[in-house]
């Protein structure tokens, strides 16, 4: 029995739409963005403005108090709080703090410059200086993301080696390996080691369990030194951690500290591990938020028509080019010397014209070899990605995503 003429018809308009997973997930996450933005400004609205209206009816009692008493006009009185609103910007305090712009503190602030942290407590004030920001931020930032980037491939290529250790040790606990069983030629008869890779989501745990445990430690640092309460303390780690930087309360800041240059170095080693642990974190994170899209892609995809689906897997347009679908009836793996032109293998198999929409298909397959090219240069060394790995919803790509690739199990086929 054929299927009625309008489900048909809307499974052919959905089959021939432009938009491809991967801009399905783009547009998915952009909107699940805009409405997590929206959320949290409507409850930070809620939580914070009766404390700001309360704030400013204070402020101006206060300043119409004391305009009265030491009969100043309002209007000269606002020009000398103006005046003190630059002494600040400027790094200038009422309290007695330490230099901005000598060594220690202008190292403090390109770290916070690299780092992409910006706390703001200390700015440029002269046009060389502002120059001079913008070309050594921009060299610094990304000398810095390129670290965070190694240190996230060697923490993960650490938690999977310790992590196939412990199932090691389990199997054999279990005796499903030999006592006398060592690492080496002898793993590819072994069946439940083969691809064993680790779980994103206990990568996750544990680098959460770390990134809790190094913040509750700094925070209890901070509450004994700076003399803030443990909560604006926790507060501090997260904003300094994961690069916001807001610059409300900021460390090392006063003009002398008990201890003081213990303390700057254990401020500087806890930042420093914060910042790449909370980054690692963030990205595996990414990973499940990438895998939430691919489960509500596939609720959306169309179900409408079963014939269909099972036609399309097979047969497709008569002049369609479908990038990897040839590669993956023969099992072909990705290789850089494996480029063939998809313009012309079109042709000789329909034998007809192609459109540019299709053209511009076919060379997704260039430019996933062309990503993989870039992933080898900068990691060093050739990486065994196979096309199918797109399978998953994970493409190699270039960056964090491209480091995790194929190292958890979530982003890997040999699961």
């Amino acid at each position: 029995m054929m299927p009625p003429r309008g489900a048909a018809g809307s499974c052919r308009r959905r089959r021939l739409a432009p938009l491809n997973e991967d801009n399905g997930r783009f547009l998915l996450l952009a909107a699940l963005i805009a409405a997590y933005l929206s959320a949290g400004a409507t409850v930070f609205s809620a939580l914070e403005s009766p404390s700001e209206a309360a704030a400013q009816l204070r402020w101006n009692r206060t300043l119409h108090n004391f305009s009265r008493i030491f009969n100043i006009s309002l209007p000269e009185l606002r020009a000398f709080l103006r005046s003190y609103e630059a002494a600040m910007a400027a790094g200038i305090r009422v309290d007695a703090l330490r230099p901005r712009w000598d060594f220690p503190g202008a190292f403090y602030f390109v770290g916070t410059v690299v780092s992409t942290i910006g706390f703001g407590m200390t700015t440029p004030a002269t046009v060389a200086g502002k120059v001079f920001l913008i070309v050594y931020g921009l060299f610094g930032c990304a000398g810095t993301i390129l670290f965070f980037n190694l240190f996230l491939e060697r923490i993960i290529s650490l938690l999977a080696f310790i992590m196939k250790a412990c199932h090691e040790r389990q199997l054999r606990r279990s005796g499903l390996l030999p006592p006398n069983f060592r690492r080496g030629p002898a793993v590819s008869g072994v069946g439940s080691l083969v691809g064993w890779k680790p779980s994103v989501y206990h990568v996750m745990l544990i680098l959460g369990i770390f990134a809790i445990t190094l913040s509750c430690c700094a925070s209890a640092m901070y509450t004994a030194v700076e003399g803030w309460n443990y909560i604006d303390s926790l507060y501090y780690c997260f904003v300094t951690f994961s690069t916001i930087g807001f610059g409300d309360l900021v460390s090392s800041q006063n003009a002398a500290y008990q201890n003081q240059g213990l303390y700057r170095f254990g401020n500087f080693i806890f930042i420093l591990m914060g910042v790449c642990c909370i980054y690692s974190l963030f990205n595996v994170i990414s990973i499940v938020i990438k895998q939430v899209l691919n489960w509500v892609l596939k609720k959306f995809e169309c179900r409408c028509c079963p014939k269909c689906h099972k036609s399309s897997a097979r047969l497709g347009r008569r002049n369609a080019i479908t990038p990897g679908a040839r590669l993956r009836r023969h099992n072909i793996s990705m290789d850089a010397d494996g480029q063939y032109d998809s313009d012309t293998e079109g042709r000789r198999l329909s034998g007809e014209m192609i459109s540019m929409r299709e053209l511009t298909a076919s060379n997704k397959v260039s430019l996933a070899i062309l990503q993989k090219q870039l992933s080898e240069t900068a990691n060093g060394y050739p990486r065994n990605v196979c096309i199918n790995t797109r399978q998953n919803g994970f493409s190699a790509g270039v960056g964090a995503l491209a480091i995790m690739n194929n190292r958890l199990a979530e982003t890997s086929d040999s699961r």
